[in-house]
């Protein structure tokens, strides 16, 4: 069986238990639309301050977007722990399956739910005024950085999962960073409003890259090289936290 073939079956099977779960399914879907339209209704003032450009919708929905990324995906890591804890995970590393293709599966079910996610989003934008000033072309780039960031937070928490082998370590660490990253970064805020210090460390922010890529391609100016760019650094750390969580199979098997 090719490596692609395993990381497809891996995949389908995520997708299955995820399908049995209605109610999660609902709360998956519901989410996005309660967050776009809660923060916006809060933050809406935001746009009279002198110095911000545009309406507030349209300048939030990128920022929704990666937050949903960052906070769906970073409990991708619950499905190896339910695993781990039902001795599932023991027998399939018994076989010859590529380790790659246990979390590249995984990941590609979470990747997928952020991307469904991320339509509604862009859908209830436009009911409610948003201006998608590049289009189709503009939205797709946005789907694109919002796939990235959530394929790098869906291998840092498989990663984390097999090293902690704990749900209360994988919340704590989801929880840890979620705000953090959302609030150092242009997500809600531009950054020439911020004070320096946050526009200094947001350079250094995954989630800010993806807001900066999302929001110049799909409501703001093309700007090309800043595009292509934060794709670039977006799909490095995104080969790194792959290789983490894949490593991390290594360390799980040492221990046993």
């Amino acid at each position: 069986m090719t490596a692609l073939r395993q990381t497809r079956q891996v995949s389908l099977r995520y997708l299955r238990a995820l399908y049995r779960q209605g109610a999660w399914i609902g709360i998956t879907l519901t989410q996005p639309l309660i967050w776009l339209l809660l923060f916006g209704a809060l933050f809406k003032s935001i746009a009279h301050i002198p110095g911000f450009h545009g309406d507030y919708i349209t300048y939030l929905t990128p920022g929704v977007v990666v937050m949903l990324a960052v906070s769906s995906a970073g409990w991708t890591g619950m499905g190896f722990i339910e695993d781990i804890n039902g001795g599932v995970m023991d027998r399939v590393l018994a076989s010859p399956v590529w380790r790659g293709a246990l979390n590249l599966g995984s990941v590609a079910q979470a990747v997928l739910t952020v991307v469904i996610q991320t339509v509604l989003i862009v859908l209830l934008a436009l009911v409610v005024g948003a201006d998608f000033t590049n289009g189709v072309g503009g939205v797709l780039v946005l789907l694109l950085v919002a796939g990235l960031l959530a394929g790098i937070f869906a291998s840092l928490s498989n990663g984390v999962a097999l090293l902690a082998r704990q749900r209360e370590a994988l919340i704590g660490a989801v929880s840890f960073v979620l705000l953090p990253l959302t609030f150092l970064s242009s997500a809600l805020m531009q950054q020439s409003l911020v004070p320096g210090w946050i526009h200094d460390v947001a350079r250094f922010n995954p989630v800010n890259w993806a807001a900066d890529a999302g929001r110049a391609a799909a409501t703001g100016h093309w700007d090309w090289g800043l595009v292509a760019g934060r794709v670039g650094l977006l799909t490095a750390v995104l080969i790194g936290a792959a290789t983490f969580a894949t490593r991390a199979f290594e360390s799980y098997q040492r221990s046993l």
